[in-house]
């Protein structure tokens, strides 16, 4: 009976020597080691991580957003705020005047050809109607949203925490890889209620010493205000050296370190306008340009417009001739391949966040946003280190691998099951660690297929 005992723990112990010799091997085999990227970090923190847990908004803008909503006593402001969310969901982009011009001499080809098969005789002006009813039966009517207070208590109730969520996480990307970053100035286009403050000021409070909000509508400039005061018109502002302009400083010579730009292009009456607003907002980054749209596939190709408008201008200022570079989420300067597959989908991502706790609100909610950032220095360079892939889809974790979809740095989507057989024991592990939107460790792309339409 001893005897057996002792060779099964003889055999247990050669098991055990084998197991770590193995692992050994493996990592000779794969040089990706912890040491090349992880630099000490857990592989749950590993540099690629830049999503955040469920937010909060801050306890102060939380607090004045409560009194401001409350004392308002709006009725059915919970319906309200609802309708006023799918109507911004739901917004697309205004029709350009040659589109439009198109679409009627289309129009008006069609109804004398089928006049024609008719044998119908037909003047003018019942061409001219017919092309005009089927041009406003089929055409998306655009108008601009104009804010009132009502009805800026209402957005309050319905964007405030998903706005400051969606800009709150696209800071956090340039927080974790850049993190000498350290601006002393923000500038805010389409500043709304002044969630980018708030986002901002909770990344570099220590050393923001100049912010400027830029909104044309003076309702909204009043809240933003009335919430960094906390409701209350004799305080003093909870962060300080905020201005509230309705029109961006004219000097080219004023630049700041940060601007931001959130749910603030699809609010532009055109193209030609967009454009500009852009280039504009350009001569007054010095460092980052960040840009939020949401999640939709309208939002989504606004930021790829805008996205594809700075790297193909390259202007160059006497004040700053340094051209544009994609920072995030494109872990590229392709052509983006969502857009480029039929049909196209958008490129975006969740956080989860707390909303308003207000009456008939739910505990948790999940923000979908697109966004782009773009930067005066070299991405690379910015980040301290190489591009890696970036996560598009949720992660699929298995028994002993893991799905993960990517845009990659050639410009395709890849589908890759990593292994710790393949990949090594450092990269599963990172693998098995992120979601969606955050960067994973180098993979080599001949391990990658391109991702089918299927998937």
């Amino acid at each position: 009976m001893a005897s057996t005992t002792h060779v099964a723990i003889v055999i247990c112990q050669k098991t055990s020597a084998l197991r770590i010799i193995c692992r050994r091997m493996s990592s000779a085999v794969h040089p990706q080691t912890q040491v090349d990227f992880l630099n000490g970090a857990p592989h749950r923190k590993h540099p690629g991580v830049t999503n955040l847990k469920t937010l909060r908004l801050p306890e102060q803008l939380q607090r004045a957003a409560q009194s401001i909503v409350l004392g308002a006593q709006i009725k059915g402001l919970s319906d309200r705020a609802q309708s006023l969310t799918q109507y911004l969901w739901s917004r697309k982009r205004p029709v350009e005047d040659l589109n439009l011009r198109k679409r009627a001499k289309s129009l008006e080809k069609l109804v004398l050809e089928n006049a024609k098969e008719r044998r119908e005789a037909i003047d003018g002006d019942y061409v001219k109607m017919k092309v005009l009813s089927e041009l406003k039966r089929t055409t998306y009517n655009w108008t601009p949203v104009r804010f009132d207070e009502e009805l800026g208590v209402v957005y309050m109730a319905a964007r405030l925490a998903g706005g400051y969520t969606a800009v709150r996480r696209a800071l956090n990307e340039i927080l974790v890889r850049d993190p000498s970053f350290a601006p002393q100035s923000l500038l805010d286009f389409g500043s709304g209620l002044g969630t980018a403050v708030w986002a901002s000021h909770s990344c570099w409070g220590d050393t923001l010493k100049e912010m400027v909000c830029v909104d044309s509508s003076g309702p909204m400039n009043v809240l933003a205000e009335r919430l960094l005061k906390d409701d209350d018109e004799k305080a003093a502002p909870h962060i300080k050296q905020v201005y509230f302009r309705q029109f961006l400083p004219v000097s080219p010579k004023v630049q700041f370190d940060l601007v931001v730009g959130a749910f603030s292009l699809s609010e532009l009456a055109s193209q030609k306008e967009r454009v500009e607003t852009l280039l504009t907002l350009w001569r007054k980054t010095s460092s980052y340009l960040v840009l939020v749209e949401n999640g939709t596939k309208e939002g989504h190709q606004i930021l790829m417009e805008a996205r594809d408008t700075l790297l193909k201008a390259q202007e160059q200022t006497s004040l700053d001739s340094r051209t544009a570079s994609v920072f995030a989420p494109c872990p590229h300067e392709m052509t983006c391949p969502k857009l480029a597959r039929f049909p196209a989908v958008p490129c975006n991502f969740h956080q989860h966040f707390h909303p308003l706790p207000l009456p008939g609100s739910p505990v948790r909610q999940t923000e979908t946003f697109s966004y782009v950032i773009l930067s005066r220095s070299d991405p690379i360079e910015a980040a301290a280190g190489p591009r890696w892939a970036r996560l598009v889809a949720p992660v699929l974790r298995r028994p002993r691998h893991v799905h993960c979809h990517t845009c990659s740095p050639d410009g395709q989507l890849h589908h890759t099951v990593v292994t710790r057989k393949k990949h090594g024991r450092d990269v599963y592990r990172c693998a098995r660690s992120s979601d969606w939107g955050d960067q994973l460790p180098i993979i080599q792309q001949e391990e990658a297929g391109p991702l089918s339409d299927s998937e």
